[in-house]
């Protein structure tokens, strides 16, 4: 028996990378694929391109269950058809990985309204129109009084929790997942639906020239598909208890994410609203720091 036997998952950007790894690790584990990807370039331009349909080969060589759709994930009334052709033809929808991701690096001076609108539809929104309709059919179904465990994955990124030079526009749109993440968790545990968010490290064509993959024994700590096992245990019946939490994979390191936390604080000493001038010399004191970066 499989981890996943008799689930139905839809990964988006599954033709390439760790989208690749994911379908693969999924249906190893016994679900039925549905491998989204437009065959798009790194910086969404046509190519005429089907990836896709190599990853679906590659997972009827297995044994496995597959099928491709194209759609773009920024396509809202696409992803609501995905979900129910989906559902139509499966007669369930249990897992769903958003994966899909473009790149458009500037500095922020430079950035373009295009670039802005491409990478946040592709990440954000796109992320959001498939986890809205996915949601709307687990809360359907839960109403009718059918069971339900339903599992989302989203793919935040370093970029998103720690910051990035050169990607403001990516780095905006991964933090945006994270935040996402955990409201659809919150929203969604009624239903029995989990959202949780992966941040891998990994060598793909989105981090090609950045990472060194020149290694020591046969390990490859940028291997895509070092983080598929998270994904795989996600989407199994095991992580009904863990949700809207983000797990970065660094490796062979599974690494929990803490969100934001409230830090050190200076009240007025007025007791009344906090003016400019107090703050000249309570600021300093709250950072540990003196003007100019020396210590205080």
């Amino acid at each position: 028996m499989g981890f996943l036997d008799g689930k139905v998952a839809i990964v988006t950007g599954g033709g390439r990378g760790l989208g690749r790894a994911h379908c693969l690790a999924l249906a190893a584990a016994g679900a039925t694929v549905v491998v989204n990807d437009l065959g798009s370039g790194v910086h969404g331009q046509q190519t005429g391109e089907s990836p896709a349909e190599a990853v679906l080969a590659e997972i009827n060589e297995l044994g496995g269950r597959a099928r491709v759709n194209v759609a773009s994930v920024t396509d809202w009334a696409a992803m609501e058809e995905l979900v129910a052709d989906t559902v139509a033809e499966y007669g369930r929808l249990d897992i769903v990985v958003n994966n899909a991701g473009i790149l458009r690096d500037r500095m922020i001076h430079s950035m373009t309204e295009d670039d802005v609108d491409s990478v946040l539809g592709v990440h954000l929104k796109g992320t959001f129109a498939l986890t809205r309709h996915a949601c709307a059919h687990w809360r359907g179904a839960s109403k009718r009084g059918k069971p339900v465990a339903g599992r989302i994955i989203n793919t935040t990124s370093g970029s998103g929790l720690f910051g990035q030079v050169g990607q403001s526009n990516y780095g905006a749109a991964k933090a945006g997942l994270a935040g996402l993440t955990m409201i659809t968790a919150m929203e969604m545990a009624r239903y029995g639906v989990t959202a949780n968010a992966i941040s891998p490290i990994a060598a793909t064509r989105m981090t090609e020239g950045i990472l060194d993959r020149a290694g020591n024994g046969s390990f490859d700590p940028y291997d895509p598909a070092n983080a598929s096992g998270l994904v795989v245990y996600l989407a199994s019946d095991n992580a009904s208890w863990l949700t809207g939490q983000v797990l970065r994979i660094d490796g062979n390191r599974i690494v929990r994410c803490l969100p934001w936390s409230i830090g050190d604080a200076y009240t007025s000493r007025s007791g009344g609203a906090v003016t400019a001038e107090e703050l000249v010399e309570a600021m300093p004191k709250l950072y540990r720091t003196a003007p100019l970066g020396r210590p205080y």
